[in-house]
């Protein structure tokens, strides 16, 4: 009995009608509010397009530097072939041959965007208040502007204050986090040629900083290989010295003197992981900033806020006047 009544009981229906009537209402009230608040829009909407073309014009041009690089071919063929003759006695020698030219780029590329290696190219090259310090560049003067509160070029004296309340330069994660924002390391998964480039406010700053990275990069897989193949010999050597066994000793000869090409040849190969299929130039046309869309963007979004403000209090008073 109970479950008839509910089944018998009737649910009033909406009259769409009022309800399309009222949505239509709501919106001509709204234009109408709008219509109505026209001139402080549009005039708060100029004013956010003057303000984001003077900001647009306050940022200082950054130009990037780019090179195309190819992984060099490593010259490691003979050793291979004379370790695979030799066949399980090379493994039992435990020395590794190295790998190829592809391997060796894919490590310089982690090895390019590594916290230590990053931080020891700024050292070397005394680059930490070109990196941190540095805002925009003079032009007319062709020298850098340092940023006041954080370096004082005259006196050329670090302004950072520490938590202790010590005046201090930048740390080494600090200068780390810096120059990454203007490194980019791209590898062509289908071609292996890899494209370094880094982005400074002067072009010619661009274009000398890369050069030096590259050569860095360079240098220090040469020096890596170097270690290895120096290691390698001294452990045969010692190997040498403790067996009396002619043909293994044999062996360890055949494997020190393809070690020792392979150092003559990393020695006489200053582009030792990557050659440059595309070198740098310097570049002639700004990277950033994108002022036309930064006007843009400026413009859009202060207009609908003027908007999103004119409607929030036309509501506002709606309500209070129904209350």
């Amino acid at each position: 009995m109970m479950s008839d009544s509910v089944a018998k009981t009737k649910i009033p229906e909406i009259d769409r009608s009022v309800v399309g009537d009222e949505l239509e209402v709501d919106f001509k009230e709204l234009a109408d509010a709008l219509w109505v608040a026209k001139i402080p829009i549009v005039v708060f909407t100029m004013l956010c397009a003057l303000m984001s073309v003077w900001y647009a014009m306050s940022i200082p041009n950054q130009y990037k530097a780019e090179a195309v690089l190819a992984p060099a071919q490593q010259q490691s063929s003979g050793l291979s072939g004379a370790l695979g003759q030799l066949g399980g006695l090379a493994s039992l020698a435990g020395v590794s041959v190295g790998g190829s030219g592809a391997n060796e780029s894919k490590i310089a590329q982690k090895v390019m965007n590594s916290w230590s290696f990053i931080d020891q190219f700024i050292k070397d090259n005394q680059l930490e208040a070109a990196v941190f310090a540095v805002e925009g560049w003079d032009q007319s003067a062709n020298r850098a502007r340092y940023n006041s509160e954080v370096y004082n070029s005259t006196s050329q004296q670090w302004l950072i204050e520490g938590e202790d309340g010590s005046i201090r330069g930048p740390s080494s994660w600090d200068l780390f986090v810096t120059f990454s924002e203007k490194l980019t390391v791209v590898e062509n998964k289908t071609t292996d040629l890899v494209t370094v480039s880094i982005e400074h406010y002067s072009p010619q700053q661009a274009k000398q900083w890369l050069d030096m990275f590259v050569d860095a990069i360079n240098q220090h897989m040469q020096l890596r290989q170097m270690v290895k193949v120096t290691s390698n010999i001294a452990y045969l050597q010692a190997q040498i010295e403790k067996t009396s066994i002619a043909e293994m000793k044999e062996v360890f000869y055949t494997i020190i003197q393809e070690q020792i090409k392979s150092k003559m040849l990393a020695e006489a190969s200053p582009e030792y992981v990557f050659v440059a299929v595309s070198p740098s130039m310097v570049p002639e046309r700004k990277s950033q900033p994108k002022r036309a869309i930064i006007c843009v963007l400026i413009t859009f979004f202060g207009g609908m806020i003027a908007v999103g403000i004119t409607l929030l209090r036309h509501i506002i008073r709606r309500n209070v006047g129904h209350s």
